[in-house]
């Protein structure tokens, strides 16, 4: 299997987890295998065996078409890719309010799996609670006003300003301006622990 299609297979499976909000450890219970194994497939450092990624599919209540819908090979042989806004993918990350996704690219680039985004923020949008991910995040500023706070610290970004920060510290963001907020997100795995 090619590393983009198995990139995709591991975000797939965070994805519909999270957004069905079933914990590693109820999913590894499901599909009979080890919460560290489901982390493993999740953050693209092991791929699972044929079986092993059936179980997963069915403990997330999908058939295989389901799940391997809009998952096709990238095409290795290009060495530049454009991508046309209309391909852009709608992701859901969270269930925030006026936070709206779209995935331009995900690619493994020297071994270390990368997701291109593009975030909308309503006006006014704001997480209740603190998040994290486990990626080194880009944020570059297109549009608007944000503040994020991160730990405890706020940091007011305005249109082409940009920050960088480990995901795994406590993070929030929240659009202060006065209309629509874009940002272009660049979020880099951390493939160990």
């Amino acid at each position: 299997m090619e590393d983009d299609i198995i990139l995709k297979i591991s975000y797939r499976i965070k994805e519909i987890r999270k957004e069905k909000n079933i914990t590693i450890q109820e999913l590894a219970d499901r599909a009979g295998v080890s919460k560290g194994l489901i982390s493993q497939i999740e953050n693209n450092r092991t791929i699972p065996s044929l079986p092993v990624l059936m179980n997963i599919v069915h403990s997330l209540k999908l058939d295989l078409t389901g799940f391997f819908k809009d998952i096709s090979p990238a095409d290795h042989q290009e060495k530049v890719f454009v991508i046309r806004k209309n391909d852009y993918k709608p992701l859901k990350k969270e269930a925030a309010k006026g936070f709206n996704y779209q995935r331009i690219l995900a690619r493994n680039i020297h071994g270390g799996p990368v997701d291109f985004v593009l975030l909308e923020l309503k006006k006014g949008a704001r997480r209740n609670k603190m998040v994290t991910t486990d990626a080194f995040e880009y944020k570059y500023l297109i549009k608007g006003k944000v503040d994020y706070l991160i730990e405890e610290k706020n940091y007011i970004l305005e249109e082409g300003e940009s920050i960088f920060f480990d995901g795994r510290l406590g993070h929030n963001l929240s659009n202060v301006g006065d209309s629509d907020a874009v940002m272009l997100v660049v979020y880099y795995f951390i493939t160990n622990d």
